[in-house]
């Protein structure tokens, strides 16, 4: 086993540290005090490939593997945590309209998301379906050469300022196998958005309810057969709680670093606080704690890359730990900084309340730890995951 980064993967990383500290960290601290959603940023993140990662070249995108595009998301999380976060579910979206949609519709849409011409929301969570995604009530009946979509979706994210969503919608009986995948123009006609959520964190990128009401979409617009949405779902919730779980980590190194320069500098009791040996240990425990989840989450998108049978274990392995370490590392850092941990001139409270909700979205960690437990316990699954 080689862990060093290759050539190519040491050049993605640094490209995108670069785009991190030139134009996200100087910025993060106002899109979250102005709840800003930066759309010029974000579309000139597409000119460095950023918004189609993982995205099939034949539509314009890198067509890396998942391991490379999370030690891009890490890089750009340093920067500003609650827009890489968007960007990797837009590269969600454009890779699941890629790669279940008609030639049609992915040349339709995809390479206007690649360059940042169109953006990309998804569409799964309801007011009663949140981890339990399977019992999904908006619907979508067929008549003639279309479907008509009715129902809600909430905690949205880029909703309102996004051009296309993919919307999982129930065409058949309750259950999984009753689901499929459309992808609707945001700008349908029947199709509203609620309010801007007021949150804790994720302040850079808006999230907001849709609503669908006789919203006609052509059956073209479906993404594979019917029924299949919801295993389209799984497949994208896989990479997503990779995404989800590099940004955590790339958060984590940020509060890291905060922190390893402010004990460097802060003096008390006549020394720098770096000589306190209680210090000394907590940032050894936050650094191995960082390494962990690192090797964790590039060892789940390995998994995921090679088609693992295990891989969904390992993908909300590695979201749970990633996600709880890095909250931890974080808040520990504030403490570190002491009361001006506490202040918006410090970036820490920020990355606290920002990592906040990584144990929640993609999947609660509580349901990573349902998805774990039972493949642990299937005949032959402690085998696998050795």
């Amino acid at each position: 086993m080689n862990f060093e980064l290759n050539e190519d993967q040491t050049a993605f990383q640094q490209s995108a540290r670069d785009f991190a500290e030139r134009e996200l960290a100087p910025h993060a601290a106002e899109w979250d005090a102005e709840s800003i959603f930066p759309l010029d940023v974000i579309r000139k993140s597409g000119d460095m490939g950023f918004l189609g990662l993982y995205t099939p070249e034949a539509y314009g995108g890198l067509g890396l593997s998942r391991l490379d595009s999370a030690i891009v998301f890490e890089e750009l999380a340093a920067g500003c945590t609650s827009t890489a976060a968007y960007l990797t579910i837009h590269n969600m979206v454009s890779w699941m309209i890629a790669s279940f949609g008609s030639k049609q519709l992915a040349e339709q849409w995809v390479p206007k998301m690649v360059t940042g011409e169109a953006l990309g929301s998804y569409c799964l969570t309801e007011p009663g379906a949140g981890s339990d995604a399977a019992s999904l009530k908006t619907r979508a009946e067929k008549k003639g050469e279309v479907y008509v979509l009715n129902g809600g979706k909430m905690f949205i994210s880029g909703a309102g300022s996004t051009q296309v969503l993919v919307v999982m919608a129930r065409t058949g009986g309750p259950g999984p196998k009753g689901i499929s995948a459309f992808v609707v123009p945001a700008d349908a006609p029947g199709v509203s958005y609620g309010k801007k959520e007021k949150k804790m964190g994720w302040n850079s990128q808006p999230t907001r309810a849709i609503t669908f009401d006789n919203v006609e979409i052509p059956v073209e617009n479906r993404l594979g057969e019917e029924g299949q949405g919801f295993a389209f779902a799984m497949k994208g919730l896989d990479g997503g709680r990779i995404n989800i779980a590099t940004c955590a980590v790339g958060t984590a190194q940020a509060a890291l670093n905060a922190a390893q320069r402010y004990v460097q500098e802060r003096q008390q009791f006549g020394h720098p606080l770096a000589e306190l040996q209680t210090v000394q240990f907590r940032l050894a425990d936050m650094l191995t704690e960082l390494v962990a989840a690192r090797q964790m989450v590039r060892l789940a998108a390995w998994k995921l890359d090679n088609a693992s049978a295990d891989a969904t274990a390992y993908c909300a392995m590695a979201k749970r730990l990633a996600t709880d370490l890095s909250f931890n590392i974080a808040n520990n850092a504030l403490q570190l900084f002491g009361g001006y941990g506490y202040l918006q001139d410090f970036p820490l409270e920020r990355h606290v309340r920002d990592l906040r909700v990584h144990q929640i979205l993609e999947g609660t960690n509580e349901v990573m730890r349902m998805i774990v437990g039972r493949k642990l316990l299937q005949d032959g699954a402690l085998e696998t995951l050795r």
